[in-house]
This record gives structure tokens, sequence and C-alpha cells, in this order.
């Protein structure tokens, strides 16, 4: 995906457009927290006097949203771009020491430091499945401000709007995805004029501001500052997307959205709700719902907080398909079918089998907790071990591509740290009631990323590497033995470089050449998009053979039929229509000497056997291809 425009090229209703979108894809996980949040903080909140617990929460929730939020991401994370891309794996990519700058994929080996950032991602799948389920039960509970009798319907409504959701991604979100920004604009204004009106209920919110009140509530009562913390987390759940989404909108336009409109709106809500739980003490009531007056006011904020939540799932399920093409393409995940809703927009897709088990996973989240209370119990692991692995990630890209002294590097990093271990280590008492869920999807995603990985490096090693690399395609293709044949033939070759094995097969077998053969190597580079001059190299080897090296960013879906047709266009006689495909299938054997755990093994030969097939995932016509089989042993 091509990044956003430069700012300073950027007309005024475009800028307008671009903040107006951001506000329903990049905020809609962090403009939903106040769903429930205040909620789970007065939750935890120490037997104290109600108003000296109160500020100190809202102390908290403010230095949190501008610590975590303006400083760290807005300030500097943000800055950290790939080509105007963000996310984790531009992370990935901008911390390797050694980045191939023209290669056709990233280093081979996986670093401690890579596992470490693969871990971030493993958790941002876990995350995918969590908050969809708690913004969707947090809004579907507003109906029991009403009548409490309706606590039994709460479940069934959320899992049918989570049903309906995930059933609607096969269609794309193209129709309705233009109205995410302008509700999300009401929501934003909603959430702050509630707030406003309900300020001066209690003028002493206002004293929040000052952070000893933070400091004095978790000083005084240490035994409870752990979950009281862990309640606060609630608040900056989403900051990740500020980053994630940058590609899409530009920093300038997310800056600008955030102080203009998410912000402001959050801040008066968060402490209108704070001032209405002070002049309300005996209150039970959600102190979000409790807002809005009991009629149509409430009616309408519950059936807005509703379109938000499946607003804010949105953004989260097409960031977790982008995220899981990403690692398709950079080589840590087996290749799945992927799917392109939109034929004008590259990023938008459709990952059936990631969509199968978000959906399934959040749909037995929702039954299994059975509400939104229960299930903050199991949030804010990913949030804050996500912000954890940022941080490390970042440092490395401060010291390794920015090149920032050693000294300046750890002090910034450093206070990043220790406010992210804060929050994190606030979230280890929520473990045994729920917050094992996250991480052990964490640890099976993490387990599946490492063995792929793992797995073609060895092969790679073991089939594509030594002696076969120093064969030369000329003298074969003059041998007196091999008969040359009418028609063009493209071999799929994993590196840029020898003889392929499938053309090796197929000399042994038939003895015999098309005129015209392509040896066609496709790889991934360390950017989110690949410049189109960039996109293809051609060189020709003698005797009618060529070698072609097509690159493709990891943000981006190769297709094989464009590259041999600018194959064609360079001069080389192929037909595209009557092309020959050839492709390795390999059939994975354990029992070898592969430096890989015995576990590893059996699971990548599972992998491989169910991953999708390379001709599938080129998307090439079955009439057109020819497999050989390539026996490996792990």
């Amino acid at each position: 995906m091509n990044s956003a425009p430069a700012d300073s090229l950027v007309k005024a209703p475009v800028k307008l457009g671009l903040c107006i979108g951001a506000l329903g894809i990049v905020f809609g996980d962090i403009g939903t927290s106040p769903l429930y949040t205040m909620k789970e903080c007065l939750h935890y909140l120490p037997d104290v006097d109600k108003t000296e617990g109160v500020l100190g929460i809202l102390s908290l929730m403010f230095w949190a949203l501008v610590f975590e939020v303006c400083f760290k991401y807005i300030a500097f994370v943000t800055r950290a771009d790939n080509r105007g891309e963000g996310g984790i794996f531009a992370l990935l990519a901008l911390s390797h020491k050694d980045r191939e700058p023209g290669g056709t994929g990233i280093r081979r080996g996986l670093s401690s430091g890579t596992i470490v950032i693969l871990v971030g991602a493993a958790l941002l799948f876990g995350d995918g499945v969590i908050t969809p389920a708690i913004s969707v039960l947090g809004a579907a509970e507003g109906f029991v401000t009403f009548d409490a009798d309706f606590q039994k319907y709460v479940v069934p409504v959320a899992v049918m709007i989570l049903a309906g959701l995930f059933l609607m991604q096969r269609r794309g979100t193209d129709a309705i995805g233009r109205l995410f920004g302008p509700v999300m604009l009401v929501w934003f204004f909603v959430l702050g004029v509630l707030g406003a009106i309900h300020l001066f209920d209690s003028i002493e919110v206002f004293h929040a501001l000052n952070p000893m009140y933070g400091f004095k509530l978790l000083w005084t009562h240490p035994a409870q500052a752990t979950a009281v913390l862990g309640g606060i987390v609630l608040t900056i759940t989403g900051a990740e997307a500020l980053y994630a989404y940058m590609g899409h909108f530009g920093r300038p336009a997310i800056v600008r959205a955030w102080y203009f409109v998410v912000f402001p709106g959050l801040l008066l809500n968060y402490f209108g709700q704070g001032a209405y739980a002070i002049s309300h003490p005996l209150d039970a009531t959600n102190p979000f719902f409790a807002l809005a007056p009991i009629g149509p006011f409430r009616v309408g904020l519950v059936v807005l907080s509703i379109l938000a939540a499946i607003i804010a799932s949105q953004a989260l399920i097409s960031g977790t398909f982008s995220l899981a093409r990403q690692a398709i393409q950079l080589g840590y995940f087996p290749r799945l079918k992927i799917l392109h809703t939109n034929a004008a927009q590259e990023g938008q897709i459709y990952v059936p089998l990631v969509n199968f088990f978000l959906a399934a996973g959040s749909i037995a989240v929702v039954i299994g907790f059975g509400s939104s209370s229960r299930l903050a119990a199991a949030y804010g692991i990913a949030v804050t071990g996500t912000m954890v692995v940022t941080t490390y990630a970042f440092f490395r890209v401060t010291r390794f591509n920015w090149k920032w002294p050693l000294l300046g590097s750890i002090a910034l990093c450093s206070a990043f740290m220790v406010f992210d271990l804060v929050f994190f280590g606030s979230n280890f008492h929520k473990i045994v009631d729920g917050g094992w869920l996250p991480l052990a999807m964490a640890i099976g995603i993490l387990a599946v990323m490492h063995t792929w990985k793992s797995g073609r490096n060895e092969i790679q090693e073991k089939v594509y590497g030594g002696a076969i690399t120093e064969l030369e395609l000329s003298h074969i293709a003059k041998s007196k033995n091999i008969i040359r044949v009418p028609g063009s033939a493209v071999f799929m070759v994993a590196t840029p470089k020898g003889t392929p094995l499938a053309l090796l097969h197929h000399l042994k077998a038939n003895k015999c050449l098309q005129q015209t053969v392509v040896l066609l190597t496709i790889g991934t580079v360390e950017v989110p998009a690949v410049d189109d001059e960039e996109r293809m190299t051609l060189e020709f080897l003698g005797e009618g053979v060529w070698r072609a090296v097509g690159r493709y960013g990891y943000m981006e879906s190769p297709s094989v039929n464009k590259l041999i047709e600018r194959i064609k266009a360079q001069g080389v006689p192929v037909n595209p229509q009557s092309t020959t495909y050839y492709f390795n299938r390999e059939m994975i054997i354990t029992g070898g000497t592969a430096r890989m755990f015995e576990w590893q093994k059996s699971l990548y030969a599972f992998l491989s056997r169910n991953a999708r097939p390379v001709k599938d995932y080129y998307q090439i016509m079955p009439t057109q291809i020819i497999e050989i089989g390539l026996p490996v042993q792990l």
C-alpha cells in the first residue's frame, strides 16, 4: 500500500477527509474504552473517600493518555515509519542491523530480537479476538440500565451482532466503510457533550489534572494499587492502532484527529463520568450510560454505542487480516487464501481462515465470560505486552536505523519501558481470572510463526543451497541429449541463483526443454510496497533461458500473471495463455538432522500439508501447472 501523500501537498478538504477517515479506523478501539473503563476502575477502587478515589483514578487516566499516547506514540513511535507505513512488522524491518536494501527477503536467522517482536505480533492476534467481544458486550449492556432483567439477553444480542459482523466480512466494507468516519465523529462529539454537561456536577474533578492525586491513591493503598492500574490500562487500549494504521492516513491526519477530536472527547467524557460518580456515590449504574437521562436520549446513546463498537471491531478485524498477510509475505506464516474485496483498494482483503478463528474465538469469549466486567480481566495482558514489545523494537530502531547515541536511546526508551512494564505487571493478577486466554493464543500463534520460519530456513539450506547452485544452465540447454520443443515454460525458483530442482527433474524425466525458459523468483523485501520501476529485474542467461526476479512489499499480494506480462513486454517470447508453470511440491518427512525440535518438525509437516499451495496463492490457472514432488527430510 502506498503511504499517504506528504502533508504539505495535501489540500485542506483532503486533510479533513483523512482526519475523519482516521476516526473510523484508527480510534475505534480507544474511542470505545469509555463504555467500560470508569466502571471497572470504580470496581477496583480501594475503601477510601469517594471523591479522593475518583480524583486519583481521573488523574491516572489523564496522565496515562498524555504519556502513552501523546508522548510515546504521537511524539516518537509514529516517526519510525517504513516508507510511510507503521505496525509491528514495520518495526521488525527497521530494527534489523543488517537489512538487505535490495534483496528478495528478510534476514534468514531468527535472532532473539526478531522473536521478541514476533511475540508482539502474536499478542495482536489475541487482541483481535478479545477487543470485538468486550466492545460489543460493553455496548449491549447499556440496555441493562433500563431494566435489570435485560441482563439475560446481553450475551445473545452480543453473539448475534458479532456473528453478523463476521459474516459480513466476505462482502467487504467498501459500501458502509464510508460511514465509519462520520459515525465516529458523531460518537466523539456525543462523548464530549455528555461529559461537559456533567463536569459541573462536581467541580473538583479539575483537581485531577494534578498528578499527585494519582500518586497519592497508589502510594497510600499499595495493596490495591495493582488492581487499580489494571483498570487504568483500559484507558489506553487501542493506542497501538495510531502506529499500525499510519500508512492508511498519514501521521499528520492521525495527529490532528487525536488532538482536535479524540483526546478532547475522551477527556471530557472521563471527567464527566468522574463528576457524576462523585455526585452520585450510591448509584451503581455504569457511569457512562448514566450521563444520558433515561428515555429517548439513553436509547439513542445505547444504539450509538453499539454502532461505535461494531466500527471498532471492524477496524480491528481488518487490521488482523492485514497482519496475517504481512506475516505470510515475510515468511512467518503458512500461505492462506486471501480474497480482495475491492478491486480498487489493494488493502481491502478478506482471509477466510483468520475470519473463522476470530469469529469462533470472539463468540466463545462472549459466551464464556458473559459480561464486560469479567472479560476485562482477560483484557490488558495483550495490550500491555504489545506496548512493551513496541518499546523494545523502537529502541532497536533508534540504535540501528536512526543511529542515535546509546545513552540517548537508553534514556528515552527506559522511560517508556518503565511505564509499560508497570502496566504490564499490574495485569499479572488477571491471569488466573482470564488473562491466560490472550497469552495462550499468543503462544500458539508464536509457535506457528517460529516453526514455519525455521522450517522454511532449513528447507532453503537443504534443498536450494550447496552444489546445485553451481550448475550452468546454458551448458544444460546446449546438451545434445536435450530436445528443445516449441513453447514457453516458467519454473518457479525459491532463490535468484542456481538451477531449480523442478527443471532438473523435468529434464531427467522428459529429456526435453521448451524453446523459451523463464526462471522466476518472487521475493518479499522489507518495505510495505515496492516502486513500480523496482518491481522486476530480467537477465538473459543464453540459449533461450531468462532469469526474472519479482519483488513485492510485505503489504502487497504477488501477481505472477502481471510479472509474465512484464517479461513479455521486454521482448521475451512467452505466451501467458499457453505457458506451462512448473512447481516443486514439498513432501516433508521428519526424523532428519534439521535444527528443530521434533514437535516442530511434526508441526511444520502438518502446516506444509495444509498450507495453500503456491500455485493457488499465485492464482495461476490449474490447466497450466505441473507439480513435481520433492521429498524433504527435516
